[in-house]
């Protein structure tokens, strides 16, 4: 060991690989899913190098550094999740700031994002676009930064989140025109206009918060979780609430929950729309459903 290495020895700054495996045993003996996961992306940002990367690494770690990271590995211990951690999350192409008033966004949403986009495509890749419940902006700035000649609308009822998401568009160079309503209140003027509708609701039954992992129900707003007694409230809202706005044949685009993707078609049969069946994601499971408004 080189003189410098001793003196860094002595400041108890240990060296990647040992911190790692550290970080990764308490993070497993304490129960917290996927551990080395959690452990290894914390360093990576941490260091600013590919995951990959951390296994050759020599250099110790910087006393400032083995500080932050053993704080950040205190705060997930906690079952804080590592995107609030980092405070940012990566979908798809973005990387999205976050904060307490929005939801982390779901890989799982990736696949929604997809469906609108096929909806979109259909139309020449040109057309009026409206995200109900914005959140952090995942939809919306997606839709608009991988499908430009749209003009694309987001609602969201929080002012929290909707200053994130306005910030996260800033950060994408996209515009996205984005309204401060409950649900699609004060929009007339996009009155039957709207080509292709999108939303994420909430969608878990009000008795099933609890159950959810701490994760999810410490730290995720519970307002962007609830969805009511029996998880639908929100579906039937947008499927009445949303008719004024659509275009004939407009296409809607809507997430849901693990087995619910029946329930959400037959609300939206009985409100009138014509059923275009789910839309399943990577994992073969349906998260979305699809339905048309009037002919088209």
């Amino acid at each position: 060991m080189t003189e410098h290495r001793a003196k860094q020895a002595r400041r108890g700054i240990r060296n990647v690989g040992h911190l790692f495996r550290d970080a990764a045993r308490r993070l497993e003996e304490a129960g917290v899913p996927e551990a080395h996961v959690s452990a290894e992306v914390l360093l990576s940002e941490l260091l600013g190098v590919r995951r990959s990367d951390l296994a050759v690494l020599e250099d110790p770690l910087t006393m400032h550094q083995a500080t932050l990271y053993e704080s950040w590995i205190s705060r997930r211990l906690k079952r804080e999740p590592v995107q609030r951690i980092l405070g940012r999350a990566y979908f798809r192409n973005l990387e999205l700031e976050l904060d307490k008033h929005a939801l982390i966004p779901r890989p799982d949403t990736e696949s929604v994002v997809g469906a609108a986009l096929g909806a979109v495509d259909r139309r020449g890749g040109s057309c009026r676009v409206l995200d109900v419940g914005a959140g952090s902006g995942a939809i919306a700035i997606s839709i608009a930064q991988e499908r430009p000649l749209c003009e694309v609308h987001a609602t969201e009822a929080s002012e929290g989140a909707l200053e994130l998401a306005l910030h996260n568009a800033e950060n994408a160079d996209v515009i996205v025109r984005f309204h401060l309503a409950d649900l699609v209140s004060g929009l007339e003027g996009l009155t039957g206009s709207v080509e292709v509708l999108v939303s994420n609701p909430p969608y878990v039954r009000s008795a099933d918060i609890l159950e959810l992992a701490p994760e999810v129900r410490d730290w995720d707003p519970r307002t962007a979780l609830d969805g009511g007694p029996d998880g639908l409230g929100f579906y039937r809202r947008i499927l009445a609430e949303v008719k004024p706005l659509l275009a004939s044949g407009a296409d809607v685009v809507l997430e849901v929950g693990d087995g619910q993707a029946e329930d959400v078609l037959e609300l939206g049969r009985r409100a009138g729309y014509v059923l275009l069946g789910p839309h399943v994601d990577l994992a073969g499971s349906p998260r979305a459903v699809l339905l048309r408004w009037g002919a088209g």
